[in-house]
Protein backbone atom coordinates (compact mmCIF):
# COMPACT_ATOMS: atom_id res chain seq x y z
CA UNK A 1 0.00 0.00 0.00
CA UNK A 2 1.35 3.47 -1.25
CA UNK A 3 2.09 5.43 2.10
CA UNK A 4 0.49 9.04 1.85
CA UNK A 5 2.95 11.84 1.00
CA UNK A 6 2.61 14.60 3.08
CA UNK A 7 4.44 17.95 2.63
CA UNK A 8 5.10 19.83 6.13
CA UNK A 9 5.37 23.71 5.39
CA UNK A 10 7.06 25.58 8.55
CA UNK A 11 9.62 27.29 9.18
CA UNK A 12 11.27 26.09 12.02
CA UNK A 13 13.66 23.72 10.61
CA UNK A 14 13.74 21.68 14.18
CA UNK A 15 9.85 20.74 12.91
CA UNK A 16 10.52 19.74 9.73
CA UNK A 17 13.54 17.62 10.59
CA UNK A 18 11.45 16.10 13.68
CA UNK A 19 8.30 15.17 11.39
CA UNK A 20 10.91 13.83 8.79
CA UNK A 21 12.67 11.34 10.79
CA UNK A 22 10.00 10.06 13.41
CA UNK A 23 7.13 10.28 10.55
CA UNK A 24 8.97 8.83 7.65
CA UNK A 25 7.87 5.06 8.53
CA UNK A 26 4.31 5.76 8.17
CA UNK A 27 4.15 8.82 5.67
CA UNK A 28 6.54 9.71 2.74
CA UNK A 29 7.30 13.53 4.17
CA UNK A 30 8.68 16.15 2.12
CA UNK A 31 9.23 19.54 3.69
CA UNK A 32 9.14 23.41 2.54
CA UNK A 33 10.08 26.47 4.46
CA UNK A 34 7.72 28.50 3.38
CA UNK A 35 4.26 28.95 1.52
CA UNK A 36 5.99 30.48 -1.66
CA UNK A 37 8.74 27.54 -1.38
CA UNK A 38 5.43 24.76 -0.72
CA UNK A 39 3.61 26.25 -4.17
CA UNK A 40 6.32 25.05 -6.31
CA UNK A 41 6.76 21.60 -4.62
CA UNK A 42 2.82 21.06 -4.63
CA UNK A 43 3.28 22.14 -8.27
CA UNK A 44 5.18 18.89 -9.22
CA UNK A 45 3.39 16.42 -7.00
CA UNK A 46 0.93 17.01 -4.84
CA UNK A 47 0.62 15.87 -1.45
CA UNK A 48 -2.12 13.76 0.28
CA UNK A 49 -2.07 15.92 3.56
CA UNK A 50 -0.19 19.60 3.87
CA UNK A 51 0.60 19.65 7.54
CA UNK A 52 0.69 23.96 7.82
CA UNK A 53 2.10 26.40 10.71
CA UNK A 54 0.58 29.35 10.81
CA UNK A 55 2.87 32.15 11.84
CA UNK A 56 5.79 31.93 8.25
CA UNK A 57 8.26 34.63 6.47
CA UNK A 58 7.25 35.67 3.21
CA UNK A 59 3.22 34.53 3.57
CA UNK A 60 1.12 33.82 6.44
CA UNK A 61 -0.34 30.11 7.25
CA UNK A 62 -4.39 31.36 6.59
CA UNK A 63 -3.53 33.39 3.17
CA UNK A 64 -2.16 30.33 2.23
CA UNK A 65 -4.67 28.18 3.66
CA UNK A 66 -7.19 30.26 1.81
CA UNK A 67 -5.64 30.24 -1.47
CA UNK A 68 -5.24 26.12 -1.10
CA UNK A 69 -8.97 25.36 -0.63
CA UNK A 70 -10.01 27.81 -3.50
CA UNK A 71 -7.58 26.66 -6.12
CA UNK A 72 -7.07 23.08 -5.04
CA UNK A 73 -8.78 21.58 -2.13
CA UNK A 74 -6.63 18.75 -0.31
CA UNK A 75 -6.61 18.04 3.77
CA UNK A 76 -4.88 20.67 6.06
CA UNK A 77 -3.51 19.97 9.14
CA UNK A 78 -3.09 22.99 11.09
CA UNK A 79 0.42 23.22 13.30
CA UNK A 80 0.14 26.04 15.84
CA UNK A 81 1.14 27.49 19.12
CA UNK A 82 -1.12 27.05 21.97
CA UNK A 83 -0.68 30.68 22.87
CA UNK A 84 -3.94 32.85 22.84
CA UNK A 85 -2.76 33.97 19.37
CA UNK A 86 -2.19 31.11 18.00
CA UNK A 87 -5.06 29.04 19.39
CA UNK A 88 -7.52 31.59 18.00
CA UNK A 89 -5.59 31.68 14.53
CA UNK A 90 -6.40 27.94 14.67
CA UNK A 91 -9.97 28.07 15.45
CA UNK A 92 -9.97 30.23 12.40
CA UNK A 93 -7.99 27.87 10.05
CA UNK A 94 -10.65 25.49 10.82
CA UNK A 95 -13.08 27.10 9.66
CA UNK A 96 -11.40 27.86 6.92
CA UNK A 97 -11.42 24.53 5.71
CA UNK A 98 -8.40 23.12 8.06
CA UNK A 99 -9.32 19.27 9.25
CA UNK A 100 -7.10 19.08 12.88
CA UNK A 101 -5.27 21.19 14.60
CA UNK A 102 -1.80 20.05 15.96
CA UNK A 103 -0.20 21.69 18.70
CA UNK A 104 3.53 23.10 18.64
CA UNK A 105 5.21 23.31 22.01
CA UNK A 106 7.36 26.41 22.35
CA UNK A 107 10.44 24.01 23.74
CA UNK A 108 11.19 21.09 23.56
CA UNK A 109 9.69 20.58 19.80
CA UNK A 110 11.65 17.11 19.74
CA UNK A 111 10.59 15.46 22.26
CA UNK A 112 7.08 16.53 22.11
CA UNK A 113 6.64 15.42 18.63
CA UNK A 114 8.54 11.91 19.48
CA UNK A 115 5.97 11.48 22.62
CA UNK A 116 3.24 12.56 20.58
CA UNK A 117 4.18 10.62 17.31
CA UNK A 118 1.33 7.95 17.40
CA UNK A 119 -1.73 10.96 18.20
CA UNK A 120 0.00 13.25 15.31
CA UNK A 121 0.38 10.00 12.49
CA UNK A 122 -3.72 9.55 13.70
CA UNK A 123 -4.25 12.68 12.66
CA UNK A 124 -2.15 13.08 9.57
CA UNK A 125 -3.95 9.93 8.47
CA UNK A 126 -7.39 10.96 9.02
CA UNK A 127 -6.86 13.84 7.35
CA UNK A 128 -5.29 11.93 4.11
CA UNK A 129 -8.39 9.89 4.70
CA UNK A 130 -10.83 12.40 5.01
CA UNK A 131 -13.74 13.70 1.98
CA UNK A 132 -12.58 17.41 1.73
CA UNK A 133 -15.41 18.21 -0.44
CA UNK A 134 -17.87 17.88 2.19
CA UNK A 135 -16.20 21.57 3.73
CA UNK A 136 -18.19 24.18 3.00
CA UNK A 137 -17.95 27.74 3.95
CA UNK A 138 -21.14 29.16 5.01
CA UNK A 139 -21.91 32.81 3.84
CA UNK A 140 -25.24 32.99 5.78
CA UNK A 141 -26.38 32.11 9.20
CA UNK A 142 -27.83 28.67 8.93
CA UNK A 143 -31.34 27.74 9.52
CA UNK A 144 -32.30 27.52 13.40
CA UNK A 145 -34.68 26.15 15.02
CA UNK A 146 -37.13 28.50 16.94
CA UNK A 147 -37.09 29.27 20.42
CA UNK A 148 -40.60 29.36 20.68
CA UNK A 149 -41.39 26.83 18.60
CA UNK A 150 -38.93 24.44 21.01
CA UNK A 151 -40.27 21.83 23.69
CA UNK A 152 -39.32 22.57 26.68
CA UNK A 153 -36.86 20.26 27.86
CA UNK A 154 -37.10 18.59 31.59
CA UNK A 155 -34.22 19.62 33.56
CA UNK A 156 -33.56 15.82 33.36
CA UNK A 157 -32.50 15.47 29.98
CA UNK A 158 -29.01 15.56 28.80
CA UNK A 159 -27.21 15.58 25.11
CA UNK A 160 -23.67 13.89 24.98
CA UNK A 161 -21.81 15.23 21.46
CA UNK A 162 -18.05 13.24 20.43
CA UNK A 163 -16.72 14.74 17.51
CA UNK A 164 -13.04 14.46 15.90
CA UNK A 165 -11.85 14.99 12.60
CA UNK A 166 -13.95 17.24 10.69
CA UNK A 167 -16.43 17.95 13.94
CA UNK A 168 -15.67 21.32 14.75
CA UNK A 169 -17.64 22.70 11.82
CA UNK A 170 -20.06 19.85 12.60
CA UNK A 171 -20.42 21.21 15.85
CA UNK A 172 -20.72 24.99 14.83
CA UNK A 173 -23.65 24.17 12.69
CA UNK A 174 -25.89 22.10 15.66
CA UNK A 175 -24.64 24.20 18.17
CA UNK A 176 -26.31 27.28 16.20
CA UNK A 177 -29.18 25.55 15.24
CA UNK A 178 -29.76 25.04 19.23
CA UNK A 179 -32.57 27.37 20.72
CA UNK A 180 -31.82 29.63 23.43
CA UNK A 181 -33.77 26.74 25.83
CA UNK A 182 -31.72 24.09 24.59
CA UNK A 183 -31.13 20.70 26.91
CA UNK A 184 -27.89 20.49 28.40
CA UNK A 185 -25.02 19.58 26.45
CA UNK A 186 -22.20 18.01 26.99
CA UNK A 187 -19.57 17.77 24.24
CA UNK A 188 -15.79 16.06 23.49
CA UNK A 189 -13.75 17.38 20.46
CA UNK A 190 -10.57 15.94 20.46
CA UNK A 191 -8.23 19.01 20.27
CA UNK A 192 -5.14 19.25 21.93
CA UNK A 193 -4.75 21.40 25.06
CA UNK A 194 -5.18 24.66 24.67
CA UNK A 195 -7.17 25.10 21.76
CA UNK A 196 -10.74 24.05 23.13
CA UNK A 197 -11.06 27.37 24.98
CA UNK A 198 -10.73 29.50 21.84
CA UNK A 199 -13.06 27.25 19.87
CA UNK A 200 -15.98 27.49 22.86
CA UNK A 201 -15.39 30.86 22.79
CA UNK A 202 -15.74 31.13 18.78
CA UNK A 203 -19.47 29.27 19.16
CA UNK A 204 -20.10 31.43 22.11
CA UNK A 205 -20.19 34.11 19.69
CA UNK A 206 -22.07 32.53 17.04
CA UNK A 207 -24.79 30.36 19.41
CA UNK A 208 -27.71 31.46 21.40
CA UNK A 209 -26.86 29.31 23.93
CA UNK A 210 -23.87 29.52 26.34
CA UNK A 211 -20.86 27.69 25.12
CA UNK A 212 -17.63 27.43 27.48
CA UNK A 213 -15.12 25.21 27.86
CA UNK A 214 -15.68 23.03 30.85
CA UNK A 215 -14.42 23.74 34.47
CA UNK A 216 -14.89 21.08 37.55
CA UNK A 217 -17.96 21.57 39.22
CA UNK A 218 -19.74 23.71 36.22
CA UNK A 219 -23.50 22.86 36.39
CA UNK A 220 -24.66 21.10 33.63
CA UNK A 221 -28.30 23.35 33.02
CA UNK A 222 -30.88 24.52 30.12
CA UNK A 223 -29.51 26.85 27.65
CA UNK A 224 -25.78 25.27 28.38
CA UNK A 225 -22.77 23.70 26.17
CA UNK A 226 -19.76 22.80 28.67
CA UNK A 227 -16.48 21.72 25.83
CA UNK A 228 -14.20 19.07 27.75
CA UNK A 229 -10.41 20.94 27.47
CA UNK A 230 -8.05 19.17 25.82
CA UNK A 231 -6.03 16.95 27.44
CA UNK A 232 -8.84 16.47 30.73
CA UNK A 233 -11.56 14.00 30.57
CA UNK A 234 -14.85 15.09 31.71
CA UNK A 235 -17.54 13.24 33.06
CA UNK A 236 -21.68 13.85 33.96
CA UNK A 237 -21.87 13.91 37.93
CA UNK A 238 -25.28 13.74 39.70
CA UNK A 239 -26.81 14.62 42.90
CA UNK A 240 -30.31 14.39 43.60
CA UNK A 241 -31.81 16.30 40.67
CA UNK A 242 -28.74 18.10 40.20
CA UNK A 243 -26.11 17.44 37.35
CA UNK A 244 -22.49 18.69 37.21
CA UNK A 245 -19.30 17.81 35.16
CA UNK A 246 -15.67 16.44 36.76
CA UNK A 247 -12.49 16.60 34.74
CA UNK A 248 -9.78 14.60 35.78
CA UNK A 249 -6.67 13.75 34.00
CA UNK A 250 -6.45 9.77 34.03
CA UNK A 251 -4.85 7.66 30.92
CA UNK A 252 -5.57 7.82 27.61
CA UNK A 253 -8.65 5.71 26.39
CA UNK A 254 -9.01 5.40 23.16
CA UNK A 255 -5.59 6.83 22.63
CA UNK A 256 -7.81 10.29 23.34
CA UNK A 257 -7.53 12.51 26.36
CA UNK A 258 -10.63 14.14 26.83
CA UNK A 259 -12.19 10.48 25.71
CA UNK A 260 -15.69 10.44 24.14
CA UNK A 261 -16.49 6.70 26.11
CA UNK A 262 -15.39 8.49 28.98
CA UNK A 263 -18.18 11.18 28.66
CA UNK A 264 -20.41 8.39 27.35
CA UNK A 265 -19.81 5.93 29.79
CA UNK A 266 -20.68 8.93 32.77
CA UNK A 267 -23.65 9.84 31.13
CA UNK A 268 -24.67 6.23 30.38
CA UNK A 269 -24.78 5.66 34.55
CA UNK A 270 -25.96 9.41 35.58
CA UNK A 271 -28.44 10.19 33.45
CA UNK A 272 -29.78 6.59 31.57
CA UNK A 273 -32.37 6.94 29.22
CA UNK A 274 -33.56 10.93 30.27
CA UNK A 275 -30.00 11.36 27.52
CA UNK A 276 -29.27 11.60 23.87
CA UNK A 277 -25.66 10.60 22.71
CA UNK A 278 -24.83 12.26 19.01
CA UNK A 279 -21.19 10.39 17.63
CA UNK A 280 -19.88 12.82 14.61
CA UNK A 281 -17.19 12.75 12.27
CA UNK A 282 -14.21 11.11 13.12
CA UNK A 283 -11.35 8.50 12.74
CA UNK A 284 -10.87 5.61 14.77
CA UNK A 285 -13.30 3.96 17.74
CA UNK A 286 -13.81 6.14 20.37
CA UNK A 287 -17.15 6.49 21.53
CA UNK A 288 -18.44 3.37 20.25
CA UNK A 289 -18.26 1.25 23.59
CA UNK A 290 -19.86 4.39 25.50
CA UNK A 291 -22.37 4.93 22.94
CA UNK A 292 -23.78 1.52 23.15
CA UNK A 293 -23.89 1.88 27.01
CA UNK A 294 -26.01 4.55 26.28
CA UNK A 295 -28.07 2.88 24.43
CA UNK A 296 -28.25 -0.35 26.42
CA UNK A 297 -29.36 2.35 29.74
CA UNK A 298 -32.46 3.46 27.59
CA UNK A 299 -30.53 6.86 25.79
CA UNK A 300 -31.92 8.11 22.20
CA UNK A 301 -28.27 7.26 20.39
CA UNK A 302 -27.96 9.16 16.75
CA UNK A 303 -24.84 8.81 14.38
CA UNK A 304 -23.97 11.18 11.86
CA UNK A 305 -24.11 9.67 8.31
CA UNK A 306 -21.63 8.41 5.92
CA UNK A 307 -21.91 10.93 3.28
CA UNK A 308 -21.76 13.95 5.22
CA UNK A 309 -18.82 12.75 7.53
CA UNK A 310 -15.39 14.19 6.45
CA UNK A 311 -14.33 10.84 7.96
CA UNK A 312 -16.74 7.62 9.20
CA UNK A 313 -14.55 5.94 11.41
CA UNK A 314 -16.20 6.78 14.58
CA UNK A 315 -20.24 6.06 13.61
CA UNK A 316 -19.16 3.10 11.64
CA UNK A 317 -17.59 1.98 14.49
CA UNK A 318 -20.97 3.04 16.72
CA UNK A 319 -23.59 1.60 14.10
CA UNK A 320 -21.42 -2.17 13.92
CA UNK A 321 -21.90 -2.01 17.54
CA UNK A 322 -25.40 -2.19 17.17
CA UNK A 323 -25.50 0.89 19.68
CA UNK A 324 -27.26 3.52 17.38
CA UNK A 325 -30.98 4.36 16.95
CA UNK A 326 -31.06 6.68 13.87
CA UNK A 327 -28.38 7.54 11.16
CA UNK A 328 -29.08 10.62 10.14
CA UNK A 329 -26.92 12.95 7.86
CA UNK A 330 -25.41 16.35 9.52
CA UNK A 331 -28.08 18.68 8.37
CA UNK A 332 -31.15 16.74 10.38
CA UNK A 333 -28.85 15.98 13.62
CA UNK A 334 -29.63 18.98 15.65
CA UNK A 335 -33.62 18.92 15.28
CA UNK A 336 -33.27 14.67 15.85
CA UNK A 337 -31.23 15.54 18.61
CA UNK A 338 -33.99 18.05 20.18
CA UNK A 339 -37.04 17.17 18.49
CA UNK A 340 -37.48 13.64 18.19
CA UNK A 341 -34.87 12.72 20.99
CA UNK A 342 -37.20 13.98 23.58
CA UNK A 343 -40.15 11.87 21.77
CA UNK A 344 -38.05 8.79 21.61
CA UNK A 345 -37.10 9.13 25.76
CA UNK A 346 -40.75 9.80 26.49
CA UNK A 347 -41.99 6.71 24.34
CA UNK A 348 -39.18 4.16 25.45
CA UNK A 349 -39.90 5.19 28.97
CA UNK A 350 -44.07 4.31 28.81
CA UNK A 351 -42.81 0.63 26.59
CA UNK A 352 -40.59 0.23 29.45
CA UNK A 353 -43.13 0.60 32.01
CA UNK A 354 -45.84 -1.50 30.35
CA UNK A 355 -42.99 -4.55 30.05
CA UNK A 356 -42.46 -7.06 32.96
CA UNK A 357 -40.53 -5.55 35.86
CA UNK A 358 -36.97 -7.40 34.75
CA UNK A 359 -37.29 -4.70 31.32
CA UNK A 360 -37.35 -1.51 33.59
CA UNK A 361 -34.08 0.14 33.92
CA UNK A 362 -30.96 -2.14 33.95
CA UNK A 363 -27.71 -1.82 36.29
CA UNK A 364 -30.21 0.76 39.02
CA UNK A 365 -28.60 4.14 36.26
CA UNK A 366 -32.03 5.80 37.63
Amino acid sequence: MTRPHVLVVDDSAVVRQAFSILLAQQFSIDTAADPIIAQRKMSKRRPDVVVLDLQMPRMDGLTFLRQIMKDNPLPVVVCSAAAARGSDAAVRALEEGALDVIAKPQVGVREFIAESSVLIGDAILAAARGNVGHRRRVAIPLPVLSGAAAPSPPQSQIIAIGASTGGTEALREIIEAMPINAPPTLVVQHMPEGFTAAFAKRLNSLARVEVKEAVSGDAVTSGRVLIAPGNQHMVLRRSGSRYYVQLCNGPLVSRHRPSIDVLFQSVAQAAGENSVGVILTGMGNDGAEGLAEMHVAGAHTIAQDEASCIVFGMPKEAIARGGVDDVVPLSRIASVMLGEGLAHSANRSALLEASSPAASRPHGFR
